[in-house]
């Protein structure tokens, strides 16, 4: 299994450095792994939907 680093993720998904680390931190993303102060994230994680952002509704009903 290949790991990336927080950089790498957040180039690979288009956000901040910052939001991956919280992402980390918070245990959103599945199989990280913490050496010393770096996350290492696996390749192929799926990255976790954003909770600052609200789904809209459908009020159709």
């Amino acid at each position: 299994m290949d790991y990336l680093t927080t950089k790498e993720m957040a180039e690979k998904w288009r956000i901040s450095r910052r939001r991956v680390n919280h992402y980390c931190q918070e245990g959103r993303i599945s199989g990280v792994i913490q050496k010393g102060n770096m996350w290492l994230i696996p390749e192929e994680a799926e990255k976790p939907e954003d909770p600052r952002k609200k789904k809209k509704e459908n009020k159709n009903g």
